[in-house]
């Protein structure tokens, strides 16, 4: 499987999910540049956390209208897996590609620390690895991971199995707790806590390295099952 990591300007997690992807998981993985407008040669998108044009005025707001953003919608509809981690997750927020919103944190302060998180399912292309109800430890570190979406649309999130992961506790004030939703389709994953800064132990936990398994797992079932 081949994995592209897009490289904004900002960009500061790209090394971690290089390593995670290539290191620690065995497979390929390449840079792509936010002004590239190819990722057709790519089975995997992953946009990794930061602050992407320095976060004028917000969280993804000017990233969102990148090049390669073009590239990133039709991957979507092809139903290739995207990841967007911290700011990669408020950039896919801001496309449009996942409900809701990000505000700043309910106590208006930078986090980072590590954080328990509850895999609310395991049958989804990145939690298949994950025992449901499980919990893990992934850090944090994020000011405006505060997620926000209206009741309707939260009422469509449970329907649809679409909250991947909850905080164990309220750390940032996001609704219900939730710290990861994928789309309908359940092919794009947004996430604020950091699981490519958890694929060893000697960071403090390998609890990460899980989701980066199911995507391999899953699309290579999905390969099998076509070819």
């Amino acid at each position: 499987m081949k994995f592209a990591v897009l490289v904004f300007p900002g960009s500061n997690c790209d090394l971690d999910m290089y390593h995670a992807i290539k290191d620690e998981l065995g497979e390929e993985v390449e840079y792509v540049w936010h002004d590239d407008s190819d990722l057709s040669q790519f089975d995997g998108i992953l946009i990794p956390g930061g602050f992407s044009y320095g976060d004028y005025l917000r969280g993804g707001s000017i990233a969102r209208f990148s090049n390669i953003m073009n590239s990133i919608y039709e991957a979507n509809k092809q139903g290739k897996p995207i990841l967007g981690v911290c700011n990669g997750f408020q950039i896919l927020l801001e496309a449009g590609l996942l409900p809701g919103a990000m505000q700043r944190n309910e106590r208006l302060k930078f986090i980072c620390r590590h954080v328990d998180l509850v895999v609310e399912h395991n049958d989804s292309m990145f939690t298949n690895e994950y025992d449901k109800g499980e919990v893990i430890s992934v850090p944090v570190a994020h000011g405006e991971g505060n997620y926000y979406c209206d009741e309707a649309t939260y009422e469509k999130l449970l329907e649809n199995n679409q909250i991947a992961f909850r905080y164990k506790e309220n750390i940032n004030g996001s609704r219900h707790q939730i710290a990861g939703i994928t789309n309908e389709r359940g092919n794009v994953l947004g996430m604020m806590p950091h699981p490519e800064r958890a694929v060893d132990t000697l960071l403090g936990s390998a609890d990460g390295l899980k989701l980066f398994k199911s995507i391999v797992k899953s699309w290579r079932e999905a390969h099998v099952v076509s070819s």
